[in-house]
């Protein structure tokens, strides 16, 4: 059994960043945690009863996945760039609770500030020579944030690693519609359709029907 942590931002970032390879590693037998970081704010504000929806939904998200483990840090949306210890501090914490062998997290050259910050504060969190050493360290894209980055090559996401999700994708999109607040209608990237052409885009990228892809920052096992 393998120990998978996934780190997201946001709750919905983990369904389509990840969502194919969570359900890919449970049906194998890991063991997966995801760690959400943010309690959403709607319009720069936070509204208690639509943080509860929004966690309700993560948290039937997961029941699709399959897995069980989830955990709120519940700190503050479109904030984590002020002061990164901040984000460090339990990230580093949820680590060393789960010592964990492979971890996702979000893409540094994302046009979303937050997924910045989460990208930083993981590197510090499962850098080499922390108390856990983890042995795959991962970043995933996040429709409609990974793909608007400004055209400079320190922002471009470059895969290197891809999954095969041709069986799971339909799987994807069921938790995607979880997040009803979130989803959107096509050609929006973060629309169902959208979800399957992407991975239908990054299957093709190595002859497969559906994937998702990684940029593979640390592999231990290579």
């Amino acid at each position: 059994m393998t120990k998978v942590l996934i780190i997201a931002a946001h709750m919905d970032d983990e369904v389509l960043g990840c969502g194919g390879t969570i359900t890919r590693h449970v049906r194998a037998g890991d063991r997966v945690t995801v760690c959400i970081v943010c309690k959403r704010a709607y319009n720069h504000q936070f509204v208690p009863g639509l943080v509860e929806e929004e966690r309700a939904a993560a948290k039937k998200a997961a029941q699709i996945l399959g897995y069980e483990d989830i955990r709120f840090l519940d700190l503050r949306d479109e904030l984590l760039d002020e002061r990164l210890l901040d984000v460090i501090v339990p990230l580093e914490e949820c680590v060393d609770d789960l010592k964990p062998s492979v971890v996702y997290t979000h893409h540094r050259g994302d046009c979303n500030q937050d997924h910045q910050a989460v990208f930083r504060a993981s590197l510090v969190a499962c850098r080499v020579f922390s108390k856990h050493k983890v042995r795959r360290f991962l970043c995933y894209e996040v429709p409609s944030s990974t793909e608007i980055a400004p055209p400079f090559p320190e922002y471009a996401f470059q895969p290197n690693y891809y999954v095969n999700i041709q069986e799971w994708l339909d799987v994807k999109v069921e938790a995607l519609r979880a997040y009803s607040r979130e989803l959107r209608e096509f050609p929006h990237p973060r629309s169902a359709k959208g979800i399957r052409a992407l991975a239908e885009k990054r299957g093709m990228e190595i002859g497969l029907p559906a994937a998702e892809a990684f940029m593979l920052m640390r592999d231990e096992w290579a």
